[in-house]
């Protein structure tokens, strides 16, 4: 089984956290005794959950699309908790799924600014805080998709590979400052997205049958065993849940 990760009075901060694998990660941290602020475009979703998760639970509505608005978000998870130990960037979108010739430009990009500049605007807004603290943590959600290419998703991959390789970049330049960066792919997740997948009939992802996808509590565990020690060997790189040995070191075995 694996350890436990005391992350009592720490503070952590998690992008896209109304459903999926960002709620259940929410209510992970919290078990381990963290402070979580929530931040998504939807508020009433994450007010809720807020309300269930008590006291060390904050809300923030946030596009990371717009850094302004994540930097707001650090700060007011700053002003609250007084300071940032974790990053979780979990805010992602695949849809619209569509092949190249057929995708619309615009909708395109969108997924771009969220997948991508998303990362980077998060990385950036919390970076001086957590050096200004002597380090932290942060980590990306990627995908088999960051190395691998499949049918109608140029955008999620695109996005998802330039994400892995920000992650790489971040270890470079701050594992000296007490950065530790590193990327989490889970797999196949029974999350809305899955369903928008499967929806899309495009590619053999589309195929799977629905009982193959992990539960969401499973990346959710994980991430919180990312943020002991145990996964310090994986430091700049990203950690793949569908790895049986991770999975045992995680307790998910």
């Amino acid at each position: 089984m694996g350890g436990i990760v005391d992350l009592a009075g720490q503070t952590v901060i998690i992008t896209g956290a109304s459903r999926g694998i960002g709620a259940d990660t929410a209510r992970e941290f919290i078990t381990s005794g963290a402070n979580v602020a929530l931040l998504a475009r939807s508020k009433n979703a994450i007010d809720g959950l807020a309300a269930e998760l008590g006291d060390n639970a904050i809300a923030i509505e946030c596009d990371v699309a717009e850094f302004d608005q994540l930097k707001t978000a650090v700060d007011t998870t700053v002003d609250r908790f007084g300071g940032v130990d974790v990053f979780i960037g979990n805010a992602g979108v695949i849809d619209p799924i569509s092949r190249m010739a057929d995708a619309d430009p615009n909708e395109w990009g969108k997924v771009i600014d969220i997948n991508l500049k998303g990362v980077f605007y998060g990385m950036r807004a919390v970076l001086p805080v957590m050096k200004a603290n002597g380090g932290g943590t942060i980590i990306t959600i990627s995908s088999g998709a960051a190395t691998n290419a499949i049918e109608g998703w140029s955008h999620y991959c695109s996005s998802k590979a330039g994400a892995l390789m920000m992650t790489q970049m971040l270890h470079k330049e701050e594992a000296e400052n007490g950065i530790r960066a590193l990327g989490l792919s889970p797999g196949t997740v029974a999350t809305q997205m899955q369903r928008e997948i499967a929806a899309s009939g495009i590619n053999p992802v589309s195929q799977i049958p629905w009982d193959v996808h992990i539960p969401a509590d499973w990346p959710a565990k994980a991430l919180v065993w990312m943020c002991g020690a145990d996964a310090d060997p994986f430091l700049g790189g990203d950690i793949s849940l569908r790895d049986e040995n991770i999975r045992h070191a995680v307790g998910l075995v």
